[in-house]
């Protein structure tokens, strides 16, 4: 969970985040929906006839026994959760990533569960708290399924291998603002080769057990693990990645030239006798493992990856659909959007096939910006642009509204190459770092300027940003509640925030429709492609050819997504399926109420609970329903 919690800042692109501490990662669910109803100012009456001030203190009681069993069995027992949230109590730690932490980890849960029935099994309960209750428990049975696939991740690769997420870690989470921070700063650097190394033990245990990624995913992991160590102090030439962002950090204090020049003398220690030696084992053992690792693709070719994969969909998506249902519903909504891809056509006069309009997307030189500083340059300024005017365009959908703000930056140089096109980072809790959507430009021709509208209302508002930064701003509500997640909850937001802006009147040009369309059409095609390699047993070619048939999106740009794909498997099925679920329930109160249904109110309904499984978002729709209606 807690690995989860930070891939949902990396929209995912990263998103999923992915090899969490899965027991770690129900805790922050579990209690997901203590003050569901609260949250969003609904009161239900409780369902038995005790007291309403007994049935307030067990309730609160109970909320608050949660809250400490957050603290607890998260925060306490992960220095990087608590660096993520701005707390600084073991700023110069890192998580401990082992199996017995992980085990150790769920039997205080389990520990945790008996104790919340032997509290509260009887107790005069309301709603919100019941549902808290079950929810609690009921994360035990996910708890204990997360852990039987505990070796069914890869620790090493191009999407969230710790080989660049620790370097990213640092530069982009760990902030100096006095010299505590910066002496905590150099003693994660000094801790380095002792936390790589138990990631490292992994990657050759799970090897033994002929769990490993394909072998083009160690090329890039070996890329990135080179990057770091590139530079001074490791060999001569300008600063390397961390010692310039040490230097930039401690720079930055009021400290005398004195005491700084000893703390940068103690951290190029540390770079050079923690964070060398980690990296030249990490380049040792993935050379070796690349050249034993086949180039079969999908988690099919895992010992029990049948299994393994029914359990990712289910983890990812909140529902019980199977693969072939999954890949069906991909292939109706990809024919449903290449026919409204037909209207765009006619309506910007080209004359030719689909495939021919998206070669021409792909080619036209007027959809991209040169891949210069300039051209970089002025992607971030259009990116920002869109998302201010979104700003200024909220009231018209939305009553609740973040309070923390978002700002477009740039992927950094040292993990570009191997990242996604776009991701999001959440700002902490306390205001001192805004939210963050990173854009990928080490290509600019893998990012078109007609689809910049869409993606910004993905990863910034009305989408991400927003959905996030108004969970951890919640008042009243648990911080589990808070900083929780669902993917399919998640992303599907973060799609179906590229789609409503059209019903207010952006996406005025049609080529920017295109792009919105573009991207629900790349979503679609996950459902295809995801499915088809992890179930169908197609090859990496395969799939890419798939895409590159069947999207507008550049090779290069199919090839990256394949490659994701197959390192996150089911991740990418989550986007449509929670998107179409958001629509399906939107439909749904439009048909009840008619003329009382009021759009800023549904938006309320979602986004005001924080993260929940689809069919708890169901519910809560269906609750507003009858309120409204009554």
């Amino acid at each position: 969970m807690l690995k989860q919690m930070r891939n949902l800042d990396v929209c995912f692109t990263y998103r999923l985040r992915h090899t969490m501490n899965t027991t770690v990662r129900n805790l922050l669910l579990i209690g997901g929906s203590a003050a569901l109803l609260a949250a969003c100012g609904q009161t239900a009456p409780p369902a038995d006839p005790a007291p309403a001030e007994q049935t307030q203190d067990a309730s609160a009681e109970l909320t608050s026994f949660v809250d400490a069993e957050f603290k607890r069995l998260v925060l306490d027992r992960s220095p990087e959760t608590q660096t993520f949230l701005g707390i600084k109590d073991d700023y110069g730690r890192w998580d401990e990533a082992t199996r017995a932490r992980s085990e150790e980890t769920l039997q205080l849960y389990r520990d945790s569960v008996e104790t919340l029935k032997a509290k509260f099994a009887d107790a005069k309960l309301n709603t919100q708290a019941k549902l808290s209750y079950k929810l609690y428990i009921d994360g035990l049975a996910d708890q204990e399924a997360d852990f039987k696939w505990f070796d069914y991740s890869y620790p090493f690769n191009q999407m969230f291998g710790r080989q660049s997420r620790g370097p990213a870690f640092l530069i982009a989470q760990h902030r100096v603002g006095s010299e505590a921070d910066a002496v905590a700063y150099i003693e994660r650097l000094e801790g380095y080769k002792a936390m790589m190394d138990q990631y490292v033990d992994l990657a050759i245990e799970r090897f033994g057990k002929d769990i490993y990624p394909p072998k083009f995913v160690y090329e890039y992991v070996l890329d990135d693990a080179k990057n770091i160590i590139t530079g001074a102090p490791f060999e001569d030439g300008d600063d390397s990645t961390l010692l310039a962002d040490l230097k930039s950090k401690v720079d930055g204090l009021e400290l005398d030239d004195a005491r700084k020049a000893e703390l940068l003398a103690r951290g190029t220690a540390a770079l050079k006798d923690s964070v060398k030696p980690a990296y030249d084992r990490v380049i040792k053992v993935m050379t070796e493992q690349q050249a034993k690792a086949d180039t079969d693709d999908g988690v099919w070719k895992l010992p029990k990856g049948g299994a393994y994969y029914a359990h990712r969909l289910k983890k990812m998506t909140t529902t019980d659909l199977t693969a072939d249902e999954i890949h069906n519903i991909g292939l109706s909504e990809m024919d449903r959007i290449h026919d409204e891809m037909r209207g765009i056509m006619e309506t910007v006069g080209f004359d030719g096939t689909l495939n021919e309009f998206f070669v021409f997307m792909r080619e036209d030189e007027q959809f991209y910006f040169a891949d210069t500083e300039e051209g970089r340059a002025g992607y971030l300024e259009l990116a920002t642009d869109l998302i201010n005017n979104m700003k200024g365009r909220l009231d018209e959908l939305f009553i609740t509204k973040p309070k923390a703000d978002v700002v477009v930056k740039p992927v950094e140089a040292f993990r570009e190459k191997s990242a996604g096109k776009a991701f999001y980072q959440r700002p902490t809790p306390d205001g001192s770092r805004p939210g963050v959507y990173y854009a990928n430009l080490y290509n600019m021709a893998e990012m078109p300027k007609y689809a910049a509208e869409a993606l910004a209302y993905h990863e910034g508002v009305p989408g991400h940003h927003m959905q996030i930064a108004i969970a951890q701003e919640l008042r009243g509500v648990p911080m589990f509640r808070k900083f929780g997640g669902y993917t399919a909850y998640i992303e599907g937001w973060g799609l179906y925030s590229e789609y409503v802006p059209k019903e207010i009147g952006l996406y005025e040009d049609p080529y920017s429709d295109f792009g919105r369309l573009s991207l629900e059409l790349w979503r679609a095609a996950r459902l295809v492609v995801d499915t088809g390699l992890h179930h169908k047993r197609w090859t990496r070619q395969e799939a890419i050819d798939y895409l590159v048939e069947n999207t507008p999106n550049a090779e290069r740009d199919c090839v990256k997504a394949i490659e994701r794909y197959i390192v996150m498997p089911g991740q990418a099925t989550a986007y449509k399926i929670g998107m179409l679920k958001i629509l399906e329930l939107r439909k749904m109160a439009k048909d009840a109420l008619g003329e009382r249904f009021d759009i800023r109110e549904f938006h309320d309904v979602i986004l005001a609970n924080g993260a929940v499984p689809l069919d708890v978002l169901e519910d809560l729709v269906e609750t507003w329903i009858k309120e409204k209606s009554a």
